[in-house]
Parts: C-alpha cells; structure tokens; sequence
C-alpha cells in the first residue's frame, strides 16, 4: 500500500466487527437516529475492508497455486494463475485509491452543485449536459441521488442544479470533480453555427451532521421563499414552499425546493449552507479550496479544471492530470472514473510532497 495515508485497516476491521455486534443486538432499533449513523458507519467501513479481504484471500488462492506448480508443472494451473494475476492486479489498484480517500470527510454522502457560467443559452444548455453526465456516473458507481432543487434556463437547459449524493465515499470521489468545465463546440444556439466556449461550474460539499459553525439565523442570513419549478397541478408548485438562504457576509447561496413542508426545506437549505460555511473556513487552511472559493464565497472562473472540445477535434483534457480522451461521447456518458482516478493520486502524490518538504524543513 502507498505510505503516508491513514487507511488503518486493522483498526477498521475491528471497528466493523464491533458494529455488527452492536446491530445484532435486539434493541438496536429502540433509537432510530442512533442506529441509521450506525449502519451507515457500517457501510463505509465494508467498503474498505470488505474489498482488501477479498484481495488477501485471493492472494493466498494464487500464492497455494504456485506452490503447486513448484511441486508439479500443471499446464491448467498455469493459465488459471495467469488469469488470476491479471485479475488481481486490477482488483490491487482499486484497493489502492480507496487507501488515497484519506481526508476526515471521504466516506461521508455529499451535496453535488452545477452552476451555469457567462454564455447564455450556450452556458445554461452545458450545465444540463454536465448534469446528464453526471447522472449517468451515479448510475454506474450505484449511487443514490435526491433532486434538492433545481433552476431552468431562461431559453434552454438549466441555470443551476443542486443534487444530494448517498454512497460509498461520495464525498472523497466527487470532491474531485470540483471546479470549473469548459466545453467548446458550434453552438446550437448561433444562426452563423459559429464557434461557442461556454462555462459551467461544479462545486461538492460534504454532508456534515455536526457542524461546529457559529450562525445568527436572523442577522447573518436572508432568507427568501418562492414556488418551487416543476410540472404544474404538483404540490410544491401551490404553496411558497422551496427556501433560498443567503449568507449575507460571504454571499454563499443554499436552497430547497424537493419537501413538500417549507418547514423540512428550510432545514435542508440550512445543513448545506453550513457545510459550505465549513468548507470556507477550511478554505483559509487550503490552498486547493482557496483557488476555488475567492471573494465572498463564490466560484473564481479561472482556470478550467477540464476542457471537453467537439469542435474542431474532438477529445476532453484534464488540466490538472494530463489525462486527455478522444472518447467524448464515453465521457458525455458519465465515464468519469479515469479522471477521478488520476486527480487522486495527483491529490496523493501532493501530499507527500507537502510532508516530505516540512519534514527536510
């Protein structure tokens, strides 16, 4: 495994085992609240364990073939232990990325936020293409997605989108993800079919229960209320029940609109802005997120973390990574896991960097 990271398998381990005990028990479910933190603590915890036990066995599987061969060359061993070693060889490097989603809140579901960019129709139809790809990338890692609320285009597409993500180390993966996506194509929108760069953001927090962040709710924050868009006839669209809190001091912007009660969306929009208000104040510490988050909280338009170009060629170029494509419409697809993966191990590798230079300091 890579060194300088806090997988702690074993300590995991026995904390996995702990927990299954404590969830046999027959009171368990006597305190909802406590048992859902509970199993959801589980969950992370078999998805990194779970996966490096299979590793481990399966290592074992293939070290008893060799020593089969060692005592009788088997020519069906032989290409069964051929086939087992590419295998594994996959398998080991997906044990090592989860043993670079190291950081305090990796495990944990997170709010996923698509903001269109300057370009109009051009802009407002890219940040709905981004969420199509992204939609199709929580499909195939198995996540599950909750609509909290969402901001039509004034022609086309969408202004903005805010999604919830559950699963496995959402939070570590999609962090990834963070920053600003440029795409460059004829425009649909352009009469003379001219060349069009259009912008949007991607911005992910993690959802924190506890969140040690000091808020006056009635003079820090202002809150608006409004009907709620979507097919008419519909509940949410009769009452002014989606909230929009502003906090007025670093200008960050949360809402919800999914609940039915203003009451539940007002919450809602609270938890999120709260983990943005963290975010911020990690940011002062991080240079990474200080990039991302400048003036008064909001998205600094930069630098593209990745460009997908259809027009002249067509490919997609992480700017961070190096890793280029020519597959766009894979990507398009919400074949994201190559450059998730590279971001990864860049984030690793900068690390040990950082700790190697305050270590000879």
């Amino acid at each position: 495994m890579p060194s300088g990271t806090l997988f702690d398998l074993a300590n995991k381990a026995v904390e996995w085992s702990s927990l299954k005990n404590e969830m046999a028990a027959p009171n368990f479910w006597n305190n909802a609240e406590h048992a859902q933190k509970i199993t959801g603590r589980v969950k992370q915890l078999k998805a990194v364990v779970e996966p490096v036990e299979q590793v481990c066995a399966r290592l074992a599987d293939a070290h008893t073939m060799v020593e089969m061969l060692a005592e009788e060359d088997d020519e069906a061993t032989r290409q069964e232990l051929a086939t087992e070693a590419q295998a594994l060889v996959v398998e080991i490097d997906r044990v090592e990325l989860l043993t670079l989603l190291a950081r305090p809140n990796d495990a944990l579901d997170c709010y996923f936020n698509i903001q269109g960019g300057t370009g109009g129709a051009d802009a407002q139809d890219w940040a709905e293409m981004l969420m199509r790809m992204y939609l199709r990338y929580f499909e195939r890692c198995g996540y599950e997605v909750e609509l909290l609320s969402k901001k039509e285009g004034e022609e086309a597409g969408i202004q903005s989108v805010s999604l919830l993500v559950k699963g496995n180390y959402a939070y570590g993966y999609l962090s990834c993800e963070t920053g600003v996506h440029r795409l460059v194509r004829i425009s649909p929108f352009n009469a003379q079919r001219k060349r069009q760069t259009s912008f949007s953001s991607v911005d992910v927090q993690p959802v924190l229960e506890d969140v040690e962040i000091e808020v006056d709710w009635e003079t820090d924050v202002r809150e608006d209320t409004y009907r709620a868009s979507g097919a008419g006839g519909q509940h949410v669209n009769k009452t002014s029940s989606a909230v929009r809190l502003t906090h007025e001091s670093t200008g960050l912007v949360a809402q919800c609109q999914n609940e039915r009660s203003q009451h539940k969306n007002r919450a809602r929009a609270r938890k999120m802005l709260l983990s943005r208000l963290y975010l911020m104040e990690e940011a002062k510490r991080d240079a990474e997120l200080a990039k991302i988050y400048g003036d008064k909280g909001q998205i600094g338009w930069g630098n593209a973390i990745r460009s997908y170009f259809l027009y002249p060629e067509r490919r997609v170029k992480d700017g961070r990574t190096g890793v280029v494509t020519a597959d766009t419409d894979g990507v398009l697809d919400g074949d994201l896991q190559t450059f998730i993966d590279a971001e990864l191990r860049r984030r690793a590798a900068e690390r040990n960097a950082g700790k190697q230079t305050r270590s000879s300091g």
